[in-house]
């Protein structure tokens, strides 16, 4: 039986991903801030003839929480056959740009306590030399754009982490995936006016997650087309891409 940490486990993302899960009859340890809706993906995961569904509620904001969290899931499944870090705000880049402490707090939240997480999840499966890691990041950390670069600069300094981290663990037979969605409809995106075309639902990514975990790559996008769009945006020249409203 696989046994599945998911920090994180409210997103949308996160929750499609443990209903595939279900299906293959995992045993869960589920980290989130919200003890009600946790509950809710527990009670539908049970429905679906899950046996073993841990709960923790944890801010992962809260760096001094990491330990007493961790230290609880080994108690619980003895070992992580996957972790799935899924946590993160999406920041009024006008905000940001106005308070600094808005900025820093926003940076915090998707870069600092996220790369917190992760070392210490590292050390673990360096100890267990077994596993795999996978971390959320975003296509919008490919290249800074004027419309959420705070976003973006979290975003790249957790894809640059997990990319050193990988070379780290492989080395003793752990793997880490950067998973870098495009446009999701979820309810961190509600309310923004996004291209219909390029939004995909969060069923649609997590098939994608839990394939490339299975095939353990390196880094996925999803949906897949977004490696063709991040290639493009990523050949445009500075003098031009700094003219586009992007």
């Amino acid at each position: 039986m696989k046994r599945v940490m998911i920090v994180g486990a409210t997103s949308a993302i996160a929750a499609a991903c443990a209903r595939r899960w279900a299906a293959q009859g995992c045993e869960f340890f589920l980290v989130a801030r919200n003890a009600e809706k946790l509950e809710r993906i527990a009670h539908d995961l049970r429905v679906r003839g899950v046996g073993e569904v841990t709960l923790h509620t944890m801010d992962a904001t809260d760096l001094k929480a990491h330990p007493t969290m961790l230290k609880r899931c080994i108690d619980t499944m003895q070992r992580i056959d996957v972790a799935l870090v899924a946590y993160g705000t999406l920041p009024d880049q006008y905000a940001c740009e106005r308070d600094v402490s808005t900025a820093v707090q926003e940076f915090n939240n998707n870069g600092v306590s996220v790369i917190a997480l992760l070392s210490l999840l590292a050390n673990r499966f360096e100890a267990q030399a077994h596993g795999t890691l996978a971390v959320i990041s975003s296509v919008a950390g490919d290249r800074g754009r004027p419309s959420n670069y705070l976003y973006g600069a979290a975003k790249a300094a957790v894809s640059a982490f997990c990319e050193g981290l990988r070379g780290r663990l492989f080395r003793v037979g752990a793997h880490v995936i950067t998973i870098k969605p495009g446009f999701v409809d979820s309810p961190m995106t509600a309310g923004l006016k996004l291209p219909r075309l390029l939004v995909a639902t969060p069923d649609q990514v997590a098939r994608r997650i839990v394939s490339a975990i299975e095939r353990r790559v390196c880094t996925q996008y999803t949906p897949g087309y977004w490696a063709l769009i991040i290639l493009i945006i990523k050949s445009i020249p500075q003098p031009i891409f700094k003219r586009l409203k992007l």
